[in-house]
């Protein structure tokens, strides 16, 4: 029953079957990669998508804040225990990325012992050209540059395989199905 109901799960938030009700952002199943990921990482040492891919393919997670949203932390934290050791063993390398400065990024790292790389996209330039920023924050606030949260999945080539999302900033894609959609590819 319950690989039914992953399926079922999966089946729904399949980027080819996203309802109408989610707008379809970003980089379209198919392209390539927007931006080469070139920022530092929660070390403060420049990464590259080359630095960071796996043998696969890189699984690319967009989120707003490891400083301050409890969404995103819980979502960090998750990952991490479940998603990031069976990633890596299909050949996939989680990479966290949000607009967060990299103190703070290592900060949430060391406290949480996170084991994949959070990448500082201060100033917002990737997730700009991914097509993600939420534009509900103006310039001027706290939130400005953030994304709408997803997760994209890529071949080891920066082609995007996959593309999964939730509904508003307070759900987020099952460690599941996050699984099942990197098994599929």
């Amino acid at each position: 029953m319950r690989t039914f109901l992953i399926g079922i799960f999966l089946f729904l938030a399949n980027p080819y079957s996203l309802s109408a009700e989610i707008e379809d952002i970003g980089p379209a199943i198919g392209s390539k990669i927007p931006h080469n990921l070139s920022v530092k990482d929660d070390q403060g040492n420049e990464q590259s998508f080359n630095t960071v891919v796996g043998q696969k393919g890189a699984v690319l997670i967009f989120y707003r804040s490891a400083n301050w949203c409890p969404f995103c932390k819980n979502q960090l934290i998750d990952l991490n225990k479940s998603a990031a050791k069976p990633a890596k063993a299909l050949g996939y390398n989680l990479i966290g990325i949000s607009y967060d400065a990299v103190p703070a990024l290592n900060k949430f790292k060391v406290k949480y012992q996170i084991s994949y790389p959070l990448l500082s996209d201060e100033g917002s330039k990737i997730i700009e050209a991914f097509g993600i920023r939420n534009e509900e924050h103006k310039e001027g606030h706290f939130a400005y540059g953030i994304p709408h949260p997803m997760i994209i999945v890529t071949d080891e080539h920066g082609i995007v395989k996959a593309k999964l999302r939730e509904e508003g900033y307070r759900n987020r894609p099952e460690v599941e199905v996050l699984l099942e959609t990197l098994k599929s590819l």
